[in-house]
């Protein structure tokens, strides 16, 4: 029989490249996938919102029950995907164990993201944080042996700091961007990491659709084995399953 429209509005990479190997899959459930591109963060949820597309897939939660919240709109998620990992980079020390006391480690500067890196840190057992998870700053390092230094910068800036620092803990589009392998970082974000499972990438619908046919299909699709090797095979690690 014919097969069934999903429109999709996605970010160009990884997330519509991610779509595109779904596409087989869906095809053997009845269903055809029409992927939009969007560049921008605001008018996938827009045409979302207002029934251009059937869901979107770009964004994580945080920022979709912000978007909501400034927006007025009233759009959920069907499932999460995928996340894309911090990692600590060498600069002039390249390994952590020969981290010296006061050495200094470049973070970025915005909360969100600066409290991702202190968890990383934390978990590799440099710093001890109060339990202040995503919200963490450097004021609630409880314990810090080595008597690190933090060196705020902002987030894209990082890749250009590395030399003057010991390390640096880059999220994972600007370290990609910068040429860097996440397989070469010193540590990665684990995928059952608070941050990983806060920040993971969601398929987002409008809310009471999550469990429509077409969007169930989606998601098991997009959470079969094959997209798994896709996705394994594709990013070298820049690109982490969620399933």
């Amino acid at each position: 029989g014919e097969l069934q429209k999903i429109v999709v509005g996605a970010s160009p990479a990884p997330h519509a490249e991610i779509l595109k190997a779904a596409n087989d899959i869906l095809k053997e459930k009845g269903y055809e996938l029409e992927i939009k591109e969007y560049v921008d963060y605001i008018q996938p949820n827009l045409a979302l919102e207002s029934g251009d597309l059937d869901a979107n897939y770009f964004q994580h939660l945080p920022y979709l029950e912000s978007f909501n919240k400034e927006n007025g709109t009233n759009l959920v998620s069907a499932g999460a995907i995928h996340y894309e990992p911090f990692g600590v980079y060498a600069g002039k020390t390249t390994s952590l164990d020969e981290l010296q006391d006061g050495a200094t480690i470049a973070v970025p500067n915005d909360t969100t993201n600066e409290a991702r890196a202190l968890l990383l840190l934390e978990a590799q057992g440099l710093i001890k944080l109060k339990d202040a998870g995503l919200t963490a700053t450097k004021n609630d390092i409880v314990e810090n042996p080595k008597n690190l230094q933090l060196y705020e910068v902002e987030a894209a800036q990082l890749p250009r700091v590395i030399g003057d620092v010991d390390v640096a803990v880059i999220n994972g589009n600007y370290a990609i961007e910068a040429g860097y392998k996440v397989s070469d970082a010193l540590a990665v974000e684990a995928s059952d990491s608070l941050a990983a499972t806060t920040y993971g990438n969601v398929v987002a619908v409008r809310a009471g659709e999550e469990n429509d046919p077409a969007i169930q299909a989606l998601i098991e699709a997009l959470t079969s084995d094959e997209v798994k090797a896709f996705i394994e095979s594709t990013y070298d690690g820049a690109v982490v399953p969620l399933f």
